[in-house]
């Protein structure tokens, strides 16, 4: 890890990391045959959309997907030419500037198909968009007794090609779950009645950890979100490394005695003489409250627990007999490569998923700076 002083807080984002997961899915996608679409929606997990869609292309992603239609737009605007797909947005939004930019468009019923359509119109181009058939997780998606005449209407609509159908696996991340088999089952059903109305689309089904474990249910596309970003959603040995570090630094020291307490409500007393560091980060800047009492940081070359609550701009360090110096490196959360403590381990203390973790680091006071891009270190 860098000896460079980080500023008051700090996201480092390793693209080469990027670069690695992404090529390590898409190894596995292309041994069944299918392409991969890298999921950079919420700012790319809050590591930060474009720079991430680049690298993620580097390393063999041919689409990308995001939720908002705002979000693929910004990557347009970045300059970025891949196929590109967008799938949830407000009954308002005009599709009109996405099919002129190219993107792709998730359909989930006849009245959305209806507002692509004339969105399409508007923009004088065909609209492309990916049939979504809800196989069980019950939330975006056309419900099977509806599905029939939604793929009817999309196969006569002219101003509109349908590129794909698709959906989303509820438990993939817990291997062997009897939901998988089912919703591929009323995938495969949905296939074959879009395949009864005409229409000739591709399929893509598996997410990061399909992608992982289920390679016959890669079809014609993946669409790895999480495991892009290095961070594993199943319990088995993968090769991915996680790219994003949280650190700070020590601002204060100091000592004191045996039965002084430390930050809001006296929950921890220390038990004999010690040496407190002062770290200038807290729950506004993505720690946790929660983690107040259950945690520790990698400082001055081990870890080190933090004591008493995590407060709005601040936390606490006990270092026993040692004393860092001030502007010493904290790693609040890393690769875990050295001993540092992991964004899965914050979200298995407090009871979430990483995706939080991460995706909550987008903060206004928290930096982000990037490492390892095409050509550089």
């Amino acid at each position: 890890m860098s000896a460079a002083h980080p500023p008051r807080a700090e996201v480092l984002i390793d693209l080469s990391a990027v670069r690695h997961n992404v090529g390590l899915l898409a190894a596995r996608a292309a041994e069944s045959g299918a392409e991969t679409m890298a999921v950079v929606k919420a700012d790319g997990y809050g590591h930060g959309a474009a720079p991430v869609a680049r690298a993620a292309v580097e390393a063999g992603a041919s689409w990308l997907g995001t939720a908002s239609l705002a979000e693929a737009l910004d990557l347009r605007d970045a300059g970025i030419t891949v196929r590109l797909l967008s799938w949830l947005d407000t009954t308002g939004v005009d599709f009109t500037p996405g099919i002129a930019s190219d993107i792709e468009l998730s359909v989930s019923s006849v009245q959305e198909l209806a507002r692509v359509a004339d969105a399409a119109g508007r923009a004088g181009r065909t609209a492309r968009v990916h049939l979504k058939i809800d196989t069980g997780l019950s939330r975006n998606g056309c419900p099977a007794y509806a599905w029939p005449d939604l793929v009817k209407a999309a196969a006569a609509e002219p101003d509109v090609d349908v590129v794909a159908i698709w959906s989303h696996l509820a438990c993939a991340d817990e291997p062997g779950h009897p939901s998988i088999d089912m919703q591929a089952n009323r995938f495969a059903t949905a296939y074959a009645v879009a395949r009864e109305a005409g229409l000739r689309p591709l399929r893509h089904l598996a997410n990061s950890a399909a992608t992982l474990t289920r390679p016959d249910l890669h079809f014609d596309i993946v669409r790895p979100g999480i495991a892009v970003y290095g961070l594993n959603p199943v319990a088995q040995p993968e090769q991915l490394r996680p790219a994003m570090t949280f650190r700070s630094s020590v601002v204060l020291t100091k000592r004191i005695e045996a039965g002084e307490s430390v930050s809001y409500g006296h929950t921890w007393t220390a038990r004999r003489d010690t040496t407190l560091a002062l770290v200038p980060v807290g729950y506004a800047d993505g720690v946790p409250r929660t983690l107040s009492g259950r945690m520790s940081v990698w400082l001055w070359g081990s870890r080190r627990p933090v004591v008493g609550r995590v407060c709005m701009d601040q936390l606490v360090v006990d270092c026993g007999d040692d004393e860092p110096p001030l502007g010493a490196e904290v790693v609040l959360f890393g690769t875990g490569e050295v001993g540092e403590p992991t964004a899965t381990e914050w979200a298995e203390t407090i009871g979430t998923i990483d995706y939080e973790i991460v995706t909550g680091m987008y903060r206004p006071r928290v930096r982000r700076r990037f490492i390892g891009e095409a050509g550089r270190r």
